[in-house]
């Protein structure tokens, strides 16, 4: 297999069988198996350390999606009265590199809490492991990304991948423009996908709870009927 083909599968065909497993294995699993769907906290063990490590990592992390969705798929005519793709580039550095730093920090305590503590180890299934660790390697490519952007600051990598990214999700996805980035860059975006594609089996199916809770804030109001 030559590497155009090997390309064209991860880049092209791979995105999309990561995105159907994801959805179409999360609402499998919340049809037939709704009491797994949790995180499966260990807080009675180690409190001020999950605390602390849980805290960093989510707002890092939720920083970072926000910015990755923001930076990739906001249309260029609304980007480009503001920030050219050199400025963009540079606020998606500044940004992404900041919460990703406090994203690893956090996750590193908490990686540690689960390895460190033979009671929590002992009672921790090997996806919520593989979990951590997939997380962590994840947020170690995407900081490693910042010093090879720094190296071409005119913003033609960033709108190479904005491109790639929005063909993805617009279903016109284009592997070639993937082909000549490093290869620091593939693996973020190969190991990004493959996140989706093991949500449903693990503990990180319980993002699908967390975006839901922002139906909290439009419910309709509760009528409390007093004795």
């Amino acid at each position: 297999m030559n590497q155009h083909v090997i390309n064209q599968v991860l880049f092209g065909v791979y995105p999309y069988i990561c995105l159907a497993i994801w959805l179409l294995g999360s609402l499998i699993r919340f049809d037939r198996e709704q009491y797994t769907w949790k995180s499966d906290s260990s807080q009675l063990l180690r409190r001020r350390q999950l605390r602390l490590g849980s805290n960093l990592f989510h707002v890092g992390v939720l920083i970072v999606i926000a910015g990755h969705f923001a930076g990739f798929l906001a249309p260029h005519w609304m980007v480009s009265p503001f920030l050219n793709a050199s400025q963009h580039q540079l606020l998606a550095m500044a940004a992404g590199g900041s919460a990703g730093i406090v994203a690893i920090v956090g996750l590193s305590i908490l990686l540690y809490r689960r390895l460190s503590d033979p009671r929590i180890r002992i009672n921790s299934a090997h996806a919520d492991i593989l979990v951590l660790a997939v997380l962590w390697l994840q947020l170690a490519l995407g900081l490693a990304t910042i010093p090879l952007s720094l190296g071409h600051m005119d913003g033609a990598m960033f709108e190479t991948l904005s491109t790639y990214v929005k063909g993805i999700v617009t279903f016109q996805p284009d592997a070639a423009l993937v082909a000549a980035v490093p290869l620091v860059y593939k693996a973020h975006i190969a190991l990004g996908f493959t996140i989706f594609l093991i949500s449903p089996f693990t503990r990180l199916v319980h993002i699908w709870s967390g975006a839901a809770t922002v139906a909290y804030l439009f419910r309709p109001p509760q009528i409390v009927r007093k004795r």
